[in-house]
């Protein structure tokens, strides 16, 4: 293979790689706009199975909070992904019938900085001897023993 034809190659393959409409990533299970808008409050657990299916997510000790969600993410190469899209439909019941019905998007969404700080100990350091050695004698393994008759 010539020096040309690998320079050809490593080009079209870069160029190739470069299409951002093959690193689209759907997630999630929102179902379509049109069924969204027939659930109505008073409608009960079963009839908005049968007509949005299973939600991604149930929560609350009684299962009465269910979550339809989905997002398109752009992934680009090495770059950090990049969230295009976000659909949230939030469903609460009372008494197994919708009483509260709530839709989200990206838009409504807010950006969480992760905080680095650490939080300071207010308790002393052990020094080494302390440390390694300060448990020697301490060893009971059998210290219910004598109540247990063992």
């Amino acid at each position: 293979m010539s020096i040309r034809n690998l320079l050809f190659f490593l080009a079209v393959l870069l160029c190739s790689a470069c299409s951002s409409d093959i690193f689209l990533d759907h997630n999630g299970n929102m179902p379509e706009q049109d069924k969204v808008d027939q659930v109505q409050l008073g409608m009960s657990k079963q009839e908005v199975d049968n007509l949005l299916g299973s939600p991604s997510l149930i929560t609350g000790l009684n299962d009465n909070h269910w979550i339809y969600m989905s997002s398109t993410v752009r992934k680009f190469a090495f770059l950090r992904p990049e969230e295009k899209e976000r659909s949230v439909l939030a469903l609460s019941f009372d008494n197994d019938k919708v009483s509260k019905i709530d839709t989200r998007s990206l838009a409504d969404g807010n950006n969480i900085s992760i905080d680095t700080d650490e939080t300071k100990l207010t308790e002393r350091k052990l020094g080494f001897f302390r440390k390694y050695f300060g448990g020697v004698g301490n060893y009971t393994p059998f210290e219910g023993s004598k109540e247990q008759g063992l």
